[in-house]
């Protein structure tokens, strides 16, 4: 059965997606550059709308959707989108976790092994021309106690990884944390007070809400180990980072890794100029796999969305 409905891509996606939505007659508009002002002119034309981390549909832009069904995230989260707008308007909000699971848990490791081994350091000194090996007394992961903040499917898949480098590995979440994945990677259950004071490593996976605003604010830092090292790649604002630069700039933390930042691009950021802090332009799940899997997930659900299947 074609799907005659209207679709707008307000970002650039996989080109996985415009194939399997035009193949089931959807109408594509694809326009990756479109500003606010043009979305708040087109957007009563639409019935599904599409975007990742670019586009902020706003309450204002939201109220203007009077087609609209479906407001569809090619990624994980979902704070550029009104949730509530689109609740009060009867639009379904959906997300494409699964795309990304896998490729951020992987930057997660990737991230660990940077600051255990001072790569980044390692690489610009041998590029200026210095050889700096006896100032690279690294520490290995194994055996280190690796905490994880959310055990969703992002935080389980890190698990899974870091239980292979035969990592320790403690959870705190606010939902029951599945007793099968506990069985499966020795997870140890407890609050955030004691991960964050019992970890090596501490790795973030929550959404950023009023109550998770600045959860890892300047008393929680002073809890940690002086050599404890914390890594977010989960949405910006989750750590206060005023109060994480003067930990990593003052020694109450031994390192830190940021993918999201409260302001982006961070390109002008203070914690840049550290040299136990290392920065990605939030690129979680910019991997080829995770980007065409998302765009899969997407089609998908807005397919059995629109047939009524879910």
């Amino acid at each position: 059965m074609s799907l005659e409905q209207s679709v707008l891509i307000c970002d650039q996606v996989n080109p996985t997606l415009n194939e399997i939505l035009e193949k089931n007659g959807l109408k594509i508009t694809y326009e990756p550059e479109i500003t606010p002002e043009q979305i708040s002119e087109k957007i009563e034309n639409f019935d599904v709308v599409i975007v990742r981390s670019r586009t902020k549909l706003t309450k204002d832009l939201i109220e203007k959707a009077s087609k609209c069904k479906i407001i569809a995230r090619v990624g994980v989260g979902l704070d550029n989108i009104d949730q509530n707008a689109a609740k009060e308007k009867g639009i379904r909000v959906i997300n494409a976790v699964e795309g990304a699971m896998n490729a951020v848990a992987e930057l997660v490791i990737g991230l660990m092994l940077s600051l255990a081994r001072e790569i980044p350091r390692a690489d610009r000194e041998v590029r200026n021309g210095n050889w700096i090996k006896k100032e690279l007394m690294g520490t290995e992961l194994r055996g280190k106690y690796l905490g994880i903040v959310g055990l969703g499917n992002i935080g389980k898949r890190l698990g899974r990884l870091a239980r292979a480098l035969n990592m320790n590995i403690i959870g705190f979440d606010v939902v029951p944390i599945d007793d099968e994945f506990s069985k499966e990677v020795g997870l140890m259950k407890t609050d955030i007070d004691t991960l964050l004071a019992s970890s090596d490593y501490v790795s973030l996976h929550v959404p950023l809400l009023d109550s998770t605003k600045h959860m890892i604010d300047s008393t929680k830092m002073a809890s940690m180990k002086n050599t404890a090292r914390i890594i977010n790649t989960s949405r910006g604002g989750v750590i206060d980072e005023e109060a994480l630069y003067e930990a990593l700039k003052n020694g109450q933390l031994g390192g830190a890794a940021l993918d999201v930042f409260e302001v982006e691009p961070a390109t002008t950021n203070k914690l840049t100029a550290l040299p136990n802090f290392i920065s990605t332009p939030h690129m979680g799940a910019q991997t080829k796999e995770a980007q065409s899997l998302a765009a899969n997930v997407i089609a998908e659900k807005i397919i059995q969305i629109l047939r009524g299947v879910i």
